[in-house]
């Protein structure tokens, strides 16, 4: 596994662009950040308290840190739709039981409708005012889900 750690200036980049795009008060303050690749365009970006995901041209929240996912919109997704969710099947309208209020292009969190633990993050590909009248098609392309190699690579690291 590569890892690096980025400079103060690509740091303060990253973070800037991070505070434009994720919700209010959800970032801490970062003086530097250790990028550990996963796999070809997958990185695991961590500081002490905050861990994100970059999958190609996605800056996501790692699907492990509570603490930062609640800051985000979600929904919540029928046990039936789990398995498929946890191997990176897209969130389609059936599987989806309740929503968050969230635009489109927004950073969403998927969970399970016992547990309410989140499964992945995704990418709304419509808001959810246009979403809760369908009765199908995909809702949320999942962009980081728990099993994946990212999470994967962070089980490798946290210790």
């Amino acid at each position: 596994m590569k890892v690096s750690v980025l400079s103060k200036t690509e740091t303060s980049r990253i973070i800037d662009s991070l505070r434009i795009n994720w919700p209010f008060n959800s970032i801490p303050k970062i003086k530097t950040l250790k990028v550990y690749e996963a796999e070809k365009n997958k990185f695991l970006l961590k500081a002490e308290n905050f861990v994100a995901v970059r999958v190609d041209e996605h800056l996501v929240p790692f699907v492990g840190s509570e603490d930062l996912l609640r800051h985000f919109p979600f929904v919540t997704v029928d046990m039936k739709a789990v398995k498929f969710v946890c191997n990176g099947a897209n969130i389609m309208r059936p599987g989806i039981t309740t929503f968050q209020f969230f635009e489109k292009d927004s950073i969403v969190v998927i969970k399970d409708e016992s547990h309410f633990k989140a499964l992945s993050v995704g990418i709304a590909l419509e808001s959810s005012a246009d979403a809760t009248p369908k009765n199908r098609g995909c809702i949320i392309c999942n962009i980081h889900y728990v099993g994946d190699k990212v999470w994967e690579v962070y089980k490798e690291i946290r210790d």
